[in-house]
């Protein structure tokens, strides 16, 4: 499975385990620009964004660790963006699902008010 096929299978992954948990999956892959955030939910009214990171080992360390503040940036002008347009009232918080996935094995770590906008 080449790293596109597995972040793919990890998104889907990490989409079922927020279900399973009663989130409302509100969007999957939202773009703006030259960005994307990886899921768009709901849960107990409040507005959660959620990257998914997925590595097929944590050898190189865990998948988390790779939403550096760059990144984290890029998530919050996009969500700035889909609230604007979406004309959103709601309290906001961000998230990353972590995912180690290979052949037979997985281990899925939520990380809530995983960063804050600055």
């Amino acid at each position: 499975m080449n790293h596109i096929e597995l972040g793919k299978k990890g998104e889907t992954v990490a989409a079922n385990h927020l279900i399973s948990k009663e989130y409302q999956i509100l969007d999957r892959n939202y773009h703006w620009k030259n960005s994307e955030v990886d899921i768009i939910c709901v849960k107990n009214e409040m507005l959660i964004i959620v990257e998914v990171k997925t590595r097929g080992t944590s050898a190189f360390g865990e998948p988390y660790k790779s939403v550096n503040r760059n990144k984290q940036r890029q998530i919050i002008k996009v969500t700035n963006e889909y609230i604007k347009l979406n004309d959103i009232k709601r309290e906001v918080r961000f998230d990353v699902i972590s995912i180690v996935l290979n052949k037979g094995f997985m281990n899925l770590e939520h990380i809530e008010n995983a960063f804050y906008p600055l």
